[in-house]
């Protein structure tokens, strides 16, 4: 894994946007097209949006190197290294779809695509059996996430991380001999204490969703598709 070169990426983002503020632009013209469900505090809501921006940014080479440490720790390096690589590949070498974007601004739709890959990897491992390959629940910062890039640019990163976790995945999930094995190596005692050992993975970025008013939010924001 490259995370040095990764948090290159984010502290060079930080730069371009000192110098030329595009994140706060971009942000502060889609504010009032906000879902009502997205909470923001009364004084310096585009403050706290450029944080949370910050936040999300910067667990992508948390979360890869969180989930690299484990897997090695827990024995399970060949399920997670294939992920992690993707991840990695979205932030270094973005789709075509996301050239010529800079700064903070553009680092958002790369570490959408990440976050959307861990979350649907997660959502295929739940369904066959039962429980999370990495256990971070990113659901409602992507849901905002996906909101802050607008909805039809973000549905246009959701099919490109669905077409590469059918690459990653395919049936093989499905086609495990024992899924009782399986289930019993992600639990194991060492893979949950290597997890608990990065209390940065919680990290709350001061954006919540009011769940009362998600019934209006549309599908695809709910679903984060």
């Amino acid at each position: 894994m490259n995370i040095p070169a990764l948090r290159q990426l984010i502290e060079s983002a930080r730069l371009h946007e000192a110098r030329h503020g595009t994140l706060a632009r971009q942000l502060e013209s889609r504010m009032q097209y906000l879902h009502p469900a997205i909470c923001l505090p009364e004084e310096d809501a585009l403050g706290v949006l450029t944080k949370f921006v910050d936040g999300y940014l910067e667990q992508v080479p948390e979360l890869l190197e969180a989930a690299h440490a484990v897997a090695c720790e827990a024995g399970i390096e060949a399920q997670i290294k294939p992920v992690l690589k993707v991840a990695e590949h979205f932030f270094l070498s973005p789709p075509e779809m996301l050239e010529g974007q800079e700064g903070l601004a553009g680092l958002l739709d790369e570490a959408y695509l990440a976050h959307r890959l861990v979350e649907e990897i997660n959502d295929r491992y739940i369904a066959f059996i039962g429980q999370p390959l990495i256990p971070l629940d990113t659901t409602v910062a992507n849901l905002i996430a996906h909101r802050l890039i607008g909805e039809d640019f973000a549905n246009r990163l959701d099919e490109a991380v669905a077409l590469a976790v059918s690459g990653l995945l395919g049936n093989s999930l499905s086609e495990q001999v024992s899924l009782d094995a399986y289930r019993a190596r992600l639990s194991n005692p060492k893979t949950v204490a290597a997890w608990l050992a990065w209390p940065c993975l919680s990290r709350k970025f001061g954006v919540e969703l009011q769940l009362s008013r998600l019934g209006t939010m549309p599908v695809a924001l709910r679903a984060g598709r």
